[in-house]
């Protein structure tokens, strides 16, 4: 009985045996046997060296390395009165990220809005830290937090001026609660664009890369990996997620508000308190003005520093394409004595004051030109 399990067992060792050294492919190839009997190969090619990656793929990795650990998941919480008066938990998710070793991270508003029962940040290495909002600002949708945590590694800043519609971009966040994504694309365009409460978003960056809720509040990245943009909303029709068509706040702006939070301890955005549209030479001679470029005032705010000037808006309804335009009012061609061709012109040269100062305007009011001294108000949610 012993002898037969001992040929047994020999003989089933060198059946593996000669199987595994025979056949020319090893264990690699393998006889699939069907149900009727017939038989096929299965045969695995398997890669024999590391990928290589080409240069693009390789910048994606680097900038992706070398940004990630300053990245953020941002969760809010708190506590709403339903229907009935009775108290109901909520939480939300967005991303941010560090901007220094003291542990400042900037986010958007409506991140942390209304967050009653304490905001907690996590970094990329999974610890989380209790964030303190030390400034905020509605208007352009940024808040600055602050939180207690070691060896932080801070985002290099570009400077948006500078940016171009067509130039790669990189989006890393947390979509849906997914951390650490990066997407890519490109600027789609530079245009001047509305929040969700109404307030406007100068020079506002749209971009393809993939946005989702859970995106917010996170940088939107040049090539180099320097923060061009914080990505801020997205449209979506009514969808909730991207249609390839998002927008990010320009790292300018949230500088010039940096500004005023540490050295007022409030934002002081200067305004011109007008609505505006950007005029170009077919439109200028459509309708009859005398100049090429510039900005038309569509409408001034009562009481704003446009109003308190005495420049006016327009009178006369028209339509250029499906949009309504007011006619009749001042044409803005320059100030401080730079010229004025679209509204991101005006946001530019506003960025280099505050609420209060005052600076030359010069208008085109039918064929006369004229340059105003106006004295900048601060800005509204109606303000442009």
């Amino acid at each position: 009985m012993k002898l037969r399990q001992m040929v047994l067992i020999v003989a089933l060792v060198g059946g593996f045996w000669f199987a595994t050294t025979h056949f020319p492919t090893g264990l690699n190839r393998l006889a699939l046997t069907s149900a009727a009997g017939s038989s096929s190969p299965l045969e695995l090619t398997e890669a024999h060296a590391a990928p290589e990656f080409d240069s693009e793929e390789q910048n994606n990795i680097a900038v992706y390395k070398r940004v990630l650990p300053s990245v953020v998941n941002i969760t809010s919480r708190a506590v709403i009165m339903n229907f009935f008066y009775g108290a109901v938990p909520q939480e939300g998710q967005g991303s941010g990220f560090i901007l220094d070793k003291s542990g400042h991270v900037l986010t958007n508003f409506h991140v942390v809005e209304g967050a009653n029962r304490g905001i907690e940040v996590k970094l990329s290495n999974k610890r989380s830290f209790k964030a303190k909002v030390i400034g905020s600002d509605r208007i352009h949708d940024l808040a600055l937090l602050q939180i207690e945590a070691p060896d932080l590694q801070p985002v290099t800043l570009a400077d948006s001026s500078h940016i171009a519609v067509g130039e790669k971009v990189y989006a890393i966040g947390n979509p849906f609660g997914l951390s650490g994504t990066m997407t890519q694309g490109i600027i789609s365009s530079i245009r001047s664009i509305r929040n969700g409460d109404g307030a406007p978003i100068e020079d506002a960056i749209q971009t393809d890369a993939a946005i989702n809720p859970g995106n917010s509040g996170g940088p939107l990245l040049n090539s180099r990996g320097e923060v061009i943009g914080i990505n801020t909303m997205i449209a979506s029709n009514g969808a909730e997620q991207s249609s390839g068509i998002g927008f990010a706040i320009p790292i300018n702006t949230a500088k010039a508000v940096l500004s005023d939070l540490t050295r007022y301890g409030q934002v002081r955005r200067p305004s011109l308190g007008i609505e505006s549209y950007a005029i170009g030479p077919d439109l200028a001679q459509q309708m009859g003005l005398s100049a090429e470029y510039g900005v038309l005032i569509q409408r001034v705010v009562p009481g704003g520093a446009a109003d308190r000037a005495g420049l006016r808006g327009g009178n006369e309804k028209a339509w250029v394409g499906n949009q309504a335009v007011m006619l009749g009012g001042d044409l803005i061609v320059a100030m401080d004595g730079q010229q004025i061709t679209d509204p991101q012109d005006i946001a530019v040269v506003l960025d280099k004051h505050q609420a209060g100062d005052t600076i030359n305007v010069t208008v085109m009011r039918g064929r006369r030109q004229m340059t105003m001294k106006i004295t900048l108000g601060a800005a509204q949610t109606v303000n442009t």
